[in-house]
């Protein structure tokens, strides 16, 4: 008789130190608004991948917010480190693009941008999903314009109509006279930014009609979409072409193109990254 609950005792102690053994650690996050996250059905995903799951979601004593907490898988548990950016996946519909479609189905998620600092166990969620993550290498520089207009963060920066870079964030001035963009051109490709290059935006629709033509705005899909950058850099001179631009330079942003800036072709010796070096043929020694 008592050998079944001896044996239901041991399975069931053995499930419990798998578990136990196999179990991450525990984090709690604050977030202001909670709409969409329950406990037991709400995951925590990185790279697509289900990497935690949510305990518990109760109100902050204060009643500002929520505390959420998620139990990390042990292989995530690399997460938990200051820096790391937690927030709610919604959907989003906007002239950035469509995001978060998926929950319409699944319901909302978390997600997580990892953080290089020391273990933690507590953090402050993001109201909105952030801005992408700029590449180490490239460089940044400031745009200044009357208006933002159709610009969003991680609009698209073109030379040529090929996509270069993209914007970073934007801000008001420090005097609330202009708007400060600030835009990141990758590596590859930041040998066509000089200081006499042009910039203006690129995108949105634009249609003019005058009294014997019209002109319809040429502009691609993506930068109708979600505004855009263009530049343009001019030809070589008697000296040759001008100088880099340094990091952080700032360049005025017009609202559209001279017609002058689109007929300029300088030739700016460039390393794309898809072009791969040949490999070099082994040297014999030559005969007598």
């Amino acid at each position: 008789m008592w050998v079944v609950p001896l044996v239901a005792i041991v399975v069931g102690g053995w499930m419990a130190f798998r578990e136990l053994k196999n179990r991450g650690p525990e984090i709690t996050i604050e977030f202001v608004d909670g709409s969409g996250v329950a406990a037991d059905k709400t995951v925590l995903e990185h790279k697509g991948v289900s990497v935690g799951t949510v305990t518990s979601v109760e109100l902050k004593p204060e009643l500002d917010g929520v505390i959420v907490r998620v139990r990390l898988e042990k292989s995530a548990a690399a997460l938990a480190r200051n820096g790391a950016q937690f927030w709610v996946v919604h959907p989003e519909i906007g002239l950035s693009g469509v995001r978060g479609l998926d929950t319409l189905i699944t319901g909302a998620h978390l997600n997580v941008r990892p953080g290089k600092g020391a273990p933690a166990n507590h953090f402050i969620g993001l109201e909105k999903t952030p801005p992408p993550e700029v590449p180490e290498q490239g460089k940044t520089y400031t745009l200044q314009s009357d208006r933002l207009g159709s610009l969003t963060t991680g609009a698209p920066v073109f030379y040529r109509e090929m996509k270069v870079g993209a914007v970073e964030t934007s801000r008001i001035a420090s005097d609330a006279s202009s708007v400060v963009i600030r835009i990141h051109i990758e590596a590859p490709y930041t040998d066509l930014v000089r200081i006499n290059s042009r910039f203006w935006n690129s995108g949105g629709f634009s249609f003019k009609i005058g009294l014997l033509s019209a002109e319809l705005k040429n502009t691609s899909l993506e930068s109708l979409v979600a505004g855009g950058v263009a530049f343009a850099t001019p030809e070589a001179g008697k000296e040759g072409l001008a100088p880099l631009a340094p990091e952080g330079m700032s360049f005025p942003l017009a609202s559209e193109p001279e017609k002058e800036w689109l007929k300029w072709t300088p030739k700016i010796p460039l390393r794309a990254p898809e072009v791969v070096s040949e490999p070099q043929q082994p040297v014999t020694n030559a005969g007598p």
